[in-house]
């Protein structure tokens, strides 16, 4: 039987933060950007977790993450 692979909102979440730190997405562009960043096998229980907690596929990045300023100095 296969198991089924779970994500936590704080695991997406830190992983969209470490994608926009990087540059590699923009924290304007919507969620839906991040399946390029996670295995296909797991994209929709990344789906159910993000709708669980109201957040939508067409929802900015910054909405999950928040509104902390990503900049290095």
């Amino acid at each position: 039987m296969l198991q089924q692979v779970r994500y936590s909102l704080d695991a997406i979440r830190d992983e969209a933060c470490e994608l926009v730190r990087q540059k590699v997405v923009d924290c304007k562009q919507p969620l839906y950007v991040l399946c390029r960043f996670f295995p296909a096998s797991g994209w929709e229980a990344i789906e159910d977790e993000l709708e669980r907690h109201d957040f939508l596929l067409r929802d900015q990045i910054l909405d999950l993450i928040g509104c902390e300023d990503w900049r290095e100095d």
